[in-house]
C-alpha cells in the first residue's frame, strides 16, 4: 500500500493567512506601515503544512515588503482610547496576487493583535479558496490561531480543521483534520476521507507529526495508525522507513516487501528491500547508489536459495550502471547485467524480462568537435525461453556460439569543408570476438570516404560519395557451414565503392494544403563478389533485410563483416501533405535495380529466384484527423504484388469508442544460415467509456500462421473511475511457449485513491 500521509492533510492549507500584514488604518482609509515596525506578510503559498508561516519576528528579518495593499470596507472607525481600529462589512484586502473577505476586521495597536470575525475567506493566486470563521493574529502575527477551517485547494479537493495554531516556538498544529479529493454532499459521507486529530510540525527538528490518522470509506475505517511521523518537504533526504510493499504471485505466492532507506552521505543512498514470501523464504533485495559532481554509479539485485528441481540453487541478478566523466573530452559509461537463469527475471516481473538476450558492456567514450571515439566491451546471456522450448537444439547451439566481444573500437575522423563543400571522413573500425566453443577472429577495417553535397540553382539536391573499405582478418577455427571443414588464418579485403544521390522537391501550396513530391533516385557503383564468406564469419550483419529503411542507402548492412557488393540503382517517389483540413499523410514506395542477380538483399526470402530487380517497398503513414491514425509498412513482389512483408498499426474512432489494430506478416526465410518460420499476428482491442465513471478494454494477440497455436494471449480491464477514485480491474490468459508459463492466468486489481497513493495486487 502506498500512502504518502504528508500530502493527505494541510496541501496548500499554509495559504489560509498569507493576506494579514501588519499595518496601521489613518482616519482617510490608507493602510501605513506601523512606525519602527516593517510590514510583514502573513502564510508563504505553499503545497504542505510544513511551510504554515503567520510572520516572522522583525528581528529575523531582513526583507521589506513593497508591495502595495488594497483595503476597502463599507464601515471603518477608529478607537484612539482604547486604540483599536475596526472595519465592517465587506471588509476587502488585495495584496500579493491574493484577496482576502470577511465581515469584520479588529486591529488593535497597543496589543500588536489583528481579528477577523464572521465569514473570512481567502482567495490564493494559485485558485485555492479557504474559509474560516474566526481569526486570531498576534505578536507582529508571528503566533496566531484560526478556526473552523475549510479550504478548498486547486486540484479541488478537500481540506479541513477545527483549530488551526502557530505557537510561538516555531510549531504549527492541526486540530481534528481530514482531507479528501472527492466531491462533498450535504449530508453524505465521501467516497474515502483522511481524518488525524492531531498534526503538528515542528520546524526546528522538521518532523511532521500524526496523531490518530484514519483512512474511511464511506465514513467506515479501513486503516489507521496510532503515530506516525516523516520528515517535512523541506527535507530532501533522511534515514528512515518508506512504505512497504505486499502482494501475490504464482512464484512467490503471497509477500510483504518493507523498505528502509539509508542515506549514508551526501551523496550515497542504500535501499534495503528484503521480502518476505510464504512460497520461497526471504528474498534479499535491495540497490546502493552514488552520486558524485562528474559520476554517478547504480547497483541493484536481489538473492534467494531454491530447492526447486532443474534450476540452480541460488538464484539471483545484479543490475549495475554509472557513468564518469573523466575530462572535458573522455567519459567512461558501464551497463552490467546478471541472472541466475533464463526464466528468473520473468518469474520476479523484474526489468529485461522480455529479452531474448542480456548483454552487458563497459565503453569509453571520447567527443571532439566532428571526431568521436569509442572502446567497448560487449557480454551476452541468453534467455530466450521461446527458441528453448520450440527448438532446444538450436538453443543450445546458439548459446555455445555466443560472442564476447572486447575490445570493439570505433572511430571517425571529420576534416573542415571545402570551399565548394566537400569533406573527407575516415572511420576506423577493430573488433576481437571470442566464441564459447573456440571459434575466434579478430577484424580491423577501415573506411576513407569522401562526400560533396550541392543544391543547383533549379532546386535539385545531389550528393556524391566515394569510399574506399579495406579488412584485414586473422580467423581462428571458422566453419560457415558447422561442419568439420574449419578455416583458420589471415586474410584481407579491399571494396571501393561511389555513390549518387539525386532528388528534387516539387511543392504544391493552396489555401488549405501543402503537397511535396519528391521523386529520389541513387546510383550506386562497387565490384560483385569479394566478401569472401567461406573465411570470414558473419559476426555483425547477420540482421540484414531489404526494407524501406535502407532501400536508397549505399551500404545496406548495418555492420562490417558484409560489403554491400554489385552495382545498383534505386529508385523511388516520396508524397507527403500537410493540411489544416485533412491532417497530415505522406507515402513512399520504392525500388532496386542491381547489375547481379544473386544479390543478398534481392533473395534473401527465396533462394532460388535470381532476379535483377527487387520487390517493391514502402510505407504509408496517414493522420488525417484525430479519429483515424495509421502506419503500414509493406514489401509486395514485384509481379503479383503479394505481401512479402507487412506490417500495420492503426487507431481508429473517437476516444469514447476506440478500436486499435496491429498486424504483422514475415514470410519465412530459408536462405543462408538465417533461417526463421513465417509470422503472422493480429493483434485487435476496443476500449469503450461506457458511462461517465466506468470503462472496459478487451484485447486479443492472434497466431494466425498455418500451424497456429490460436490466441497468443488474450484478456481485458474493466476500470471505475470519478473525481477521486479509481480501481482497475484486468484479467489476462497467454498461451506460451514455455511450459513453465503455458495456460496461465494473471489477475489484478488495483485501488487508487487520487493524491494519496495506490495498493493493488
Amino acid at each position: 500500500m502506498k500512502v504518502n500521509l504528508s500530502k493527505i492533510l494541510f496541501i496548500s492549507i499554509s495559504t489560509i493567512l498569507c493576506a494579514f500584514p501588519a499595518f496601521a488604518v489613518t482616519e482617510a482609509g490608507e493602510i501605513q506601515r506601523k512606525e519602527n515596525k516593517p510590514m510583514q506578510t502573513g502564510l508563504l503559498v505553499t503545497n504542505n503544512i510544513a511551510d504554515l508561516n503567520l510572520g516572522e519576528n522583525p528581528e529575523n528579518s531582513n526583507t521589506e515588503i513593497v508591495e502595495p495593499i488594497d483595503f476597502s470596507a463599507d464601515e471603518m472607525t477608529n478607537d484612539e482610547k482604547a486604540g483599536t481600529v475596526t472595519a465592517t462589512g465587506n471588509v476587502e484586502i488585495k495584496y500579493n496576487n491574493m484577496r482576502l473577505t470577511t465581515d469584520k476586521l479588529v486591529y488593535n495597536q497597543e496589543n500588536d493583535t489583528v481579528i477577523a470575525s464572521g465569514q473570512t475567506y481567502l482567495y490564493t493566486p494559485d485558485g485555492a479558496v479557504i474559509k474560516s470563521t474566526h481569526v486570531n493574529l498576534a505578536d507582529n502575527m508571528s503566533v496566531g490561531d484560526m478556526y473552523n477551517i475549510k479550504a478548498l485547494l486547486k486540484d479541488k479537493s478537500t481540506v479541513t480543521a477545527e483549530r488551526f495554531r502557530r505557537k510561538d516556538n516555531r510549531t504549527k498544529v492541526l486540530s481534528y483534520a481530514t482531507y479528501t479529493a472527492c466531491d462533498i454532499c450535504e449530508g453524505k459521507f465521501p467516497l474515502w476521507q483522511v481524518n488525524a486529530r492531531k498534526v503538528q510540525h515542528n520546524e526546528n527538528t522538521k518532523n511532521v507529526n500524526y496523531n490518530d490518522a484514519f483512512v474511511y470509506m464511506k465514513g467506515v475505517p479501513v486503516f489507521y495508525t496510532p503515530f506516525l511521523t516523516h520528515p517535512d518537504p523541506t527535507v530532501k533526504r533522511r534515514s528512515g522507513f518508506l512504505q512497504p510493499t505486499f502482494g501475490s504471485s504464482s512464484f512467490l505466492k503471497a509477500y510483504i516487501q518493507p523498505r528502509y532507506f539509508w542515506a549514508v552521505d551526501d551523496q550515497t543512498n542504500v535501499l534495503l528491500s528484503p521480502i518476505f514470501s510464504s512460497e520461497k523464504g526471504v528474498i534479499l533485495d535491495g540497490a546502493y547508489s552514488h552520486y558524485f559532481y562528474n559520476s554517478y554509479t547504480s547497483i541493484s539485485g536481489s538473492y534467494l536459495k531454491d530447492n526447486e528441481k532443474n534450476r540452480p540453487e541460488n538464484l539471483g541478478n545484479i543490475f549495475a550502471n554509472g557513468l564518469y566523466d573523466i575530462n572535458e573530452y573522455w567519459r567512461m559509461k558501464y551497463d552490467l547485467k546478471y541472472v541466475s537463469d533464463y526464466i528468473y527475471l520473468k518469474d520476479r516481473n523484474l526489468p529485461y524480462n522480455d529479452n531474448a538476450w542480456l548483454d552487458s558492456n563497459i565503453s569509453f567514450e571520447r567527443f571532439s568537435g566532428r571526431d568521436y571515439v569509442s572502446i567497448e566491451a560487449y557480454y551476452y546471456k541468453m534467455l530466450s525461453y521461446n527458441l528453448r522450448r520450440r527448438d532446444v537444439n538450436q538453443y543450445r547451439s546458439i548459446n555455445n556460439r555466443k560472442p564476447t566481444v572486447v575490445p570493439l573500437i570505433d572511430a571517425e575522423f571529420y576534416t573542415d569543408p571545402s570551399s565548394i563543400g566537400s569533406y573527407f571522413k575516415n572511420q576506423i573500425n577493430t573488433a576481437s570476438i571470442y566464441h564459447k566453443n573456440g571459434a575466434n577472429s579478430q577484424r580491423l577495417t577501415s573506411i576513407n570516404s569522401w562526400e560533396l553535397p550541392y543544391t543547383s540553382r533549379f532546386g535539385e539536391k545531389y550528393r556524391f560519395v566515394a569510399s574506399l573499405k579495406s579488412d584485414i582478418y586473422y580467423i581462428n577455427k571458422y566453419s560457415r557451414y558447422n561442419n568439420n571443414d574449419f578455416y583458420t588464418g589471415t586474410t584481407e579485403r579491399f571494396f571501393p565503392q561511389a555513390g549518387l544521390e539525386w532528388r528534387l522537391p516539387f511543392v504544391r501550396a493552396t489555401k488549405h494544403t501543402r503537397q511535396i513530391v519528391e521523386p529520389v533516385v541513387v546510383g550506386v557503383v562497387a565490384p560483385n563478389g569479394g566478401n569472401k564468406e567461406d573465411k570470414i564469419p558473419n559476426e555483425d550483419s547477420e540482421d540484414a533485410y531489404f526494407d524501406d529503411t535502407n532501400v536508397l542507402d549505399l551500404d545496406r548492412y548495418a555492420g562490417y563483416d558484409r560489403n554491400d557488393t554489385g552495382s545498383r540503382v534505386s529508385y523511388g517517389l516520396r508524397w507527403s501533405s500537410y493540411g489544416d483540413m485533412f491532417g497530415r499523410t505522406s507515402a513512399f514506395i520504392a525500388q532496386s535495380y542491381e547489375q547481379k542477380r544473386d544479390s543478398y538483399f534481392m533473395n534473401a526470402l527465396d533462394s532460388q529466384k535470381r532476379e535483377h530487380t527487387s520487390d517493391y517497398v514502402g510505407r504509408i503513414n496517414a493522420e488525417p484527423n484525430k479519429y483515424l491514425d495509421l502506419n503500414y509498412r509493406f514489401r509486395l513482389d514485384k509481379k503479383t504484388l503479394d505481401a512479402k512483408y507487412s506490417e500495420l498499426k492503426a487507431g481508429l474512432g473517437p476516444s469514447f469508442l476506440r478500436f486499435n489494430v496491429s498486424y504483422i506478416f514475415l514470410e519465412g526465410n530459408t536462405h543462408y544460415n538465417d533461417r526463421y518460420s513465417q509470422r503472422k499476428e493480429l493483434y485487435t482491442s476496443v476500449k469503450a467509456k461506457l458511462t461517465q465513471f466506468w470503462s472496459v478494454r478487451v484485447y486479443n494477440l492472434q497466431d494466425m500462421t498455418p500451424n497456429s497455436r490460436g490466441s497468443l494471449e488474450h484478456g481485458g480491464s474493466v476500470i471505475y473511475e470519478d473525481e477521486c477514485f479509481k480501481v482497475d480491474t484486468t484479467v489476462k490468459k497467454y498461451n506460451s511457449s514455455n511450459p513453465d508459463l503455458d495456460n496461465d492466468y494473471e489477475f489484478g486489481i488495483t485501488f487508487f485513491l487520487k493524491t494519496i497513493g495506490s495498493v493493488g495486487s
